[in-house]
């Protein structure tokens, strides 16, 4: 029997599920995905997929769980494994989207994707994720509130701008509008 010198749990998260693919490499390099399952993305998902995963893999190698940055999504599933000592990647999502086209896979599904981010965590020395300060979330949080201000401030400056511009502009159009700005 080969020895397992690595252990990865590739998952495509989505908003409400985790799509994950178990995998491991042997000590002559050869790659293995042997399990696949979905969870729900949320706190009873998580726990099962914790003991699914620990019921299937070498306790004595840990398991990295490898995932992509996708907007908010995995930020719970990622936050819960750090806070529990698990070993956690999060990969950009070009680099996931630039080793696919490396595959030959004719068809991308969850399941594809899940299966390629275990193998990417298995090639790939990948650096340990740890949950950041809390100042830089809230620094993160109030940068997105702002972005959308200024897309909503710009909204609506063009939507002045042609109510102005029309034969008979409504007035207290302009004047609500102005408001909001």
């Amino acid at each position: 029997m080969k020895k397992t010198v690595k252990q990865v749990a590739g998952i495509d998260v989505a908003k409400g599920e985790l799509v994950v693919t178990l995998g491991r490499m042997f000590e002559d390099f050869t790659i293995e995905l042997f399990s696949y399952r979905v969870f729900k993305n949320s706190a009873s998902g998580i726990k099962s997929l914790i003991d699914w995963a620990t019921k299937l893999t070498d306790r004595q190698i840990p398991v990295r769980y490898v995932m992509e940055a996708t907007g908010v999504y995995h930020q719970k599933l990622a936050y819960h494994l750090a806070d529990n000592g698990y070993e956690v990647s999060i990969v950009l999502p070009n680099k996931i989207s630039n080793y696919i086209r490396t595959l030959d896979l004719n068809t991308i599904t969850d399941k594809s994707c899940s299966q390629a981010i275990a193998q990417f965590g298995l090639e790939r020395k990948l650096d340990r994720w740890f949950k950041p300060k809390s100042i830089y979330k809230e620094l993160q949080q109030l940068t997105r509130e702002r972005d959308q201000i200024v897309q909503e401030r710009t909204i609506l400056k063009n939507q002045l701008h042609a109510e102005k511009s029309e034969a008979f502009p409504h007035q207290k159009s302009l004047e609500r509008m102005r408001a909001r700005i």
